[in-house]
């Protein structure tokens, strides 16, 4: 009995030794923002591409401080796609396009952007013209 008891001690030691590894290892999860974004500005103009990168600001963008900010204050749901079923004005705001890929604070990013209608423009808008770049009149 006493050597069947220090069997299951064992194995219990070396289970428990195993568990959380890989939170003691460091290999925790990236809460890093690094993106592309890729913005047509016009209809049969070339697409211009930018990396942005937060925490600390950087990339080529040409205000990356600024558009952390604005990436801040819109938050992870500007990256969500209009629902399908949501109702929006037809109104058109513009030709411009844009795509942003990447991860913000560690999250994969793939989304679209235009200015079709009412909510596609109210996405765009909650990032701002300094996040694309881009001055709208």
């Amino acid at each position: 009995m006493p050597r069947a008891l220090l069997v299951c001690c064992v194995v219990l030691v070396a289970t428990l030794a195993g568990c959380g590894k890989d939170a003691d290892s460091g290999a925790a999860p990236s809460d890093k923002t690094a993106l592309t974004i890729t913005l047509v500005s016009d209809e049969g103009v070339d697409p211009e591409t930018y990396t942005l990168t937060c925490d600390p600001p950087g990339g080529d963008h040409p205000q990356p401080a600024e558009a952390c900010k604005a990436l801040d204050a819109a938050g992870a749901g500007v990256f969500k796609p209009v629902a399908k079923d949501q109702q929006c004005t037809l109104v058109y705001g513009g030709p411009q396009t844009a795509t942003v890929k990447g991860t913000y604070k560690g999250e994969a990013v793939d989304a679209a952007f235009k200015r079709t209608d009412g909510c596609e423009t109210d996405r765009w808008e909650k990032l701002g013209t300094t996040f694309f770049n881009l001055p709208l009149q």
